[in-house]
């Protein structure tokens, strides 16, 4: 039966600017790892808190994001959950998933995302229990993923998805950017009075050494001008007053590209 008890999460700082989670489920025991860009940091967080790992979530294929599996499992094994459009180029899967698969951890579900763009084959997976979704370099905190692959109309589709869902759900993605997000950010939306306040408060979580990652969704709404395409200020102030929202989505990519 599906849990009411959300997962425990911790948030892992890995390399120089990655983040890893690992979600545990109190009820069962079970322990997910969302990516895993270098061992050491995740064996030492599961070592410190007594959890025992049994999944692993890939969101997509870069290295970033994989290359730390080998030296986890040697230590920890689980099963190794990917997209099954990315499989070719992901180390080996025990579970291939795609848009709208279900993956159980312990007593909780989760929902697949295909939220290509970043790359092709890049997913999400939301946790309706715990208010979670991992979003990697899709959705950033302040941003999202520059589009190595995919096209601008994919990233903005893929976006869209993650705008759909509850406004309080917690967003956990990949890497510690958002001060500079916040600095792009202002260059299109200067007169949001949310965005102004969330970049006066991620200097100071940086400057204390504290991380910006996870968000809330909401945040995001309010002040990511990835997500405010729609946006009368940030249209008028581009010059985009009657362009589609795929389009002026396309042109906050490009200008961020160019920041």
């Amino acid at each position: 039966m599906p849990s009411d008890t959300p997962f425990e999460i911790a948030v892992i700082p890995c390399l120089s600017d990655n983040y890893a989670f690992l979600a545990h489920d109190p009820g069962t025991g079970a322990t997910l790892c969302v990516d895993v860009p270098e061992a050491a940091p995740i064996k030492a967080a599961l070592a410190q808190r007594g959890w025992t790992l049994s999944h692993v979530l890939l969101t997509h294929h870069h290295a970033d994001h994989v290359q730390g599996l080998k030296d986890l499992l040697s230590e920890h094994p689980a099963q190794v959950i990917g997209a099954r459009a990315d499989a070719h180029r992901l180390p080996p899967l025990d579970t291939e998933v795609a848009e709208d698969d279900e993956i159980r951890i312990g007593a909780q579900s989760g929902r697949v995302m295909d939220v290509s763009g970043h790359t092709l084959g890049h997913i999400a997976v939301h946790f309706p229990a715990s208010r979670a979704v991992f979003t990697a370099d899709s959705l950033m905190a302040l941003g999202c993923g520059r589009l190595f692959e995919g096209t601008p109309d994919q990233m903005w589709t893929s976006l869209s998805k993650l705008m759909a869902l509850p406004p309080e759900t917690i967003v956990y993605s990949g890497h510690e950017y958002t001060a500079t997000n916040a600095k792009f950010a202002l260059t299109v939306d200067p007169d949001n009075p949310d965005l102004i306040s969330r970049s006066k408060q991620i200097e100071t979580a940086r400057d204390q050494g504290r991380p910006t990652i996870p968000s809330t969704l909401a945040e995001e709404l309010a002040t990511n001008p990835f997500l405010r395409a729609a946006d009368p200020a940030i249209r008028a102030h581009m010059g985009l007053q009657d362009a589609t929202d795929a389009a002026v989505f396309a042109e906050i990519r490009a200008r961020k590209d160019a920041f």
